[in-house]
């Protein structure tokens, strides 16, 4: 096929790049990929909500404070800030293209319910009941798929990124069509990836199958650093039920007055942290792993019955569906929960703007590593990241298109004259599952030394099987993501392996303190590249 060319490619359909996508489409051409349907990610999945500052008696200070101590004050405090500071207007905008917040209940001095969550301090979670990422992503895809200005890919897998003769710019990606299975190039003068996060390199995860860290092993292979990978954030409220182990129960639950119990019924929280069940995820994941492992039992749970019926169906409907179609009336006995990998909190370096160390790509969304969570995530952070990061990187990208015009360039034609069709793919399978099994048992919530470097180990033999394989096959979407996954496990694991403290949700047995002062654990690929302004 011919080469395709846009003045943006964006690659990713979850709030980050579908928010960038429709702000920049007002001006330029935009190309927006998804490598399975467009609403297929993380965010649909997203149930809490966005916090920012809309109570009059809450502080942008107050959700500085918050985001640092619950990031275990390894955040960039200017990253910190300058997303507290642009939260309301990111939230207004939404309201502006027709997000359904839920309204409040009351004659509140702001017109939609807040609710809050664990490490907050204050009331500032703006929600669409306990579905607010599939209200926010269905409303941006409505108003998507009216722009002229934007053509949508969904089935489009990225193979990798193009970078001009010199090496220094990145100009476009190679893309596999998953329907007609053929490869293709696209030229474009700004790249962003908005790709997501990595917890499909665990066993257990909340996320669906697309968080398998596509944009941050492709940034790496060209040449871009990566921060914090050690910090892979683990919900501490999964459902744990045979027929539905990948279903969150929210942090809002516990935000309304939910409160963890063991099976005898004894709420255990208060040992752990004074803000008992509303205490920072990384430490509720960890005391619910720590009595699962004492008690020797499967999971624990989350009790609300002390709320009335209509309140719990009211806020929660969602779960409360979910939970009844799986004979669980969460108005009338508790939920089994488990902790399960959620949110990768490393990722590609960026500024503020949004810029990698490659000219030309950008990286927003979980995908990124702008400073904001530091250690470890602060609830309903998430989302807000993506927005503002989406318009920092709108104003910046817009700025470099006006003052340059994209120079074609020719791109060689992606060679499939020495690989073959698979005549088995039970490696590939057998792989994904080792990989999954490694992280979960050796890089989970509690770490030691012996068990990094058996995880290291593995992972080593694990890519030069994958490798030897991508090499010489032709490529599907499954071979693609094992790849990128076992690269970006092999990184969270390089990382674990350099902190020498235990901090946030980085917890190793062998180093249980925590150091006094510390740094982000940034990583250089051998190809570094330094960016040029």
């Amino acid at each position: 096929m011919e080469t395709i060319q846009t003045e943006v490619l964006i690659i990713g359909s979850g709030i980050a790049g579908l928010s960038l996508a429709l702000k920049l489409a007002q001006h330029q051409r935009v190309i927006v990929l998804a490598k399975s349907s467009l609403s297929e990610g993380s965010t649909i999945y997203a149930q809490g909500g966005i916090a920012a500052v809309l109570d009059p008696f809450d502080s942008v200070e107050a959700h500085i404070n918050d985001t640092l101590s619950a990031g275990a004050h390894l955040c960039d405090p200017n990253a910190v800030r300058f997303v507290a500071e642009h939260a309301r207007e990111a939230i207004n905008e939404l309201i502006d293209i027709g997000v359904p917040f839920s309204p409040a209940e009351d004659s509140a001095d702001f017109p939609f319910h807040l609710t809050k969550e664990g490490g907050h301090s204050h009331r500032r979670v703006i929600h669409a009941a306990d579905h607010t990422g599939h209200s926010v992503l269905s409303t941006l895809i409505q108003r998507i798929r009216q722009h002229p200005n934007i053509q949508l890919l969904p089935n489009h897998m990225t193979i990798d990124l193009i970078q001009n003769k010199e090496q220094t710019q990145c100009i476009g990606a190679y893309i596999l069509d998953k329907i007609s299975h053929k490869i293709f190039p696209i030229q474009a003068h700004c790249t962003v990836l908005a790709t997501g996060g990595a917890s499909k390199a665990y066993l257990y995860t909340s996320n669906p199958d697309t968080s398998t860290g596509d944009g941050i092993a492709m940034a790496w292979r060209a040449g871009c650093r990566v921060g914090n990978m050690e910090f892979n954030q683990f919900h501490p409220t999964c459902l744990f039920h045979p027929q539905d182990r990948s279903f969150l129960i929210s942090e809002a639950v516990r935000g309304e007055g939910g409160i963890l119990r063991l099976p005898n019924g004894e709420a255990f929280m208060a040992r752990y942290d004074e803000r008992a069940d509303l205490a920072p995820r990384d430490i509720v994941a960890r005391a619910i792993d720590q009595e699962m492992k004492t008690h020797g039992i499967d999971c624990v749970f989350l009790d609300i019955t002390h709320k009335p019926k209509a309140f719990i169906k009211h806020h929660f409907p969602t779960i409360y569906a979910r939970c009844k179609k799986l004979g669980i009336d969460m108005s009338e006995q508790p939920i089994p929960v488990v902790p399960a990998a959620h949110y990768t909190c490393g990722g590609i370096v960026t500024n503020l703007k949004g810029e990698t160390d490659l000219r030309g790509l950008y990286a927003i969304g979980e995908t990124a590593y702008t400073g904001l969570h530091g250690a470890n995530r602060l609830a309903s952070n998430s989302l807000l990241e993506g927005l503002v990061f989406a318009e920092a990187a709108r104003r910046r990208i817009e700025a470099v298109l006006a003052e340059n015009k994209m120079v074609p360039e020719t791109i060689t034609p992606w060679d499939t004259s020495r690989v073959s069709q698979a005549k088995e793919k039970v490696m590939i399978s057998h792989d994904w599952d080792e990989l999954r099994r490694v992280m979960w048992d050796y890089v989970g919530i509690v770490r030691t030394d012996k068990r990094l470097k058996r995880a290291a180990q593995r992972i080593r033999n694990l890519q030069k099987e994958v490798d030897e394989f991508y090499y010489q096959h032709t490529l599907d979407c499954d071979l693609l993501e094992l790849r990128n996954l076992t690269l970006v496990a092999h990184l969270m694991v390089t990382s674990a392996q350099k902190r020498k403290e235990s901090r946030g949700l980085h917890y190793n047995l062998d180093h249980p303190k925590t150091k006094s002062r510390s740094k982000p654990t940034i990583l250089k690929p051998a190809k570094f590249k330094k960016r040029s302004s």
